[in-house]
């Protein structure tokens, strides 16, 4: 070896993580990530998993290949991805959201599983308990479901002349029900009518919210799903057009120019994901990981489109909020 490339080489090594130097190439781990977000929505989530992992020892090409699925909402491919990372026998599947963990389970009760975004797990039935979820599978939450009372606050402190609100609701994805008809219930106790729009595509996005537009004095919800990041824009678009008063899961919404969002900050969450990888990786069972919830919501306020729209935020709900957007 000619001496300038072994000073090349000698060099390169020192900045890989002590972790990776000491594993030796026998073979790469698997971690498949299946998600019904898109590549777009997937890209500073993935960054900060893939940093994440490599901070923990973890480099690509080296010792992990990491493989990752989106499925653009579509929620039937989300299982199919899932079966070809249990074909592959991948050592740790990683997926999103309620309908990707169900996907998974429909083709293995045994590969380990670390879930994100999964709201109320307890509630669904998805694990025994937080401390000790059981089974193959382990993760972190998003919401549980009495937040849809707050979604209503954050509206209502808006604009308290607010009288009806619209949830937009995929009916694919097994949440959709059970969380619209408590935030349904949430609305009674405050004289607000809360009616659900289920949605599949497009078309019924854009047929729901001019239907809501119909009556003045009402809001938008979108509940927290695949479909709804995929057609942001549109939404975002529809909401606008209307004049409609709207409230979002993600930041990725008002950082698109929807109003505001209130919900968790996701590419830390998959920072947290890339933690339990590691640590599954390294021997530890999935049924000993207690599932966790978040302990720190974000509210993010787009004070351009406000003052589009003719609306002014109350000072106190500016003073609240972790970002607004100018």
């Amino acid at each position: 070896m000619k001496r300038r490339e072994f000073i090349a080489l000698v060099g390169g090594a020192a900045t890989w993580p002590l972790g990776a130097r000491a594993q030796q190439p026998q073979g790469l781990r698997l971690v498949g990530v299946v998600t019904g977000f898109s590549d777009g929505e997937m890209r500073r989530p993935m960054m900060a998993f893939r940093e994440k992992l490599q901070e923990l020892g973890w480099m690509e090409g080296f010792n992990v290949r990491i493989d990752l699925r989106t499925t653009d909402g579509d929620y039937k491919r989300m299982a199919e991805e899932a079966r070809t990372f249990v074909t592959q026998t991948a050592d740790v599947i990683v997926t999103t959201g309620t309908p990707g963990l169900v996907g998974v389970r429909q083709h293995t009760h045994t590969l380990p599983v670390v879930f994100a975004l999964v709201a109320d797990p307890i509630r669904q039935g998805l694990v025994d308990s937080l401390a000790r979820p059981g089974g193959h599978a382990t993760g972190f939450t998003n919401f549980e479901f009495p937040i849809g009372g707050k979604w209503l606050e954050l509206l209502w402190e808006t604009n308290p002349h607010i009288d009806h609100v619209t949830l937009l609701a995929n009916p694919a994805n097994p949440i959709a029900i059970p969380f619209s008809q408590f935030i349904e219930v949430a609305g009674r106790t405050v004289a607000l009518n809360v009616t659900t729009a289920l949605v599949r595509n497009a078309a019924e996005i854009d047929a729901e919210i001019g239907a809501a537009a119909q009556r003045p004095g009402g809001a938008i919800i979108v509940l927290p799903d695949g479909l709804a990041a995929v057609h942001s824009a549109l939404i975002i678009e529809l909401v606008s057009r209307h004049r409609l008063l709207a409230l979002y899961p993600f930041r990725l919404f008002p950082e698109k120019g929807g109003l505001m969002s209130y919900g968790i900050d996701i590419p830390e969450l998959f920072r947290q994901v890339a933690v339990y990888v590691d640590r599954i990786l390294k021997g530890e069972k999935p049924a000993e990981l207690p599932v966790q919830a978040p302990n720190k919501f974000e509210l993010v306020i787009n004070l351009k489109t406000a003052k589009a729209m003719g609306l002014t935020i109350p000072p106190t709900l500016l003073a609240r909020a972790d970002e607004v957007i100018e």
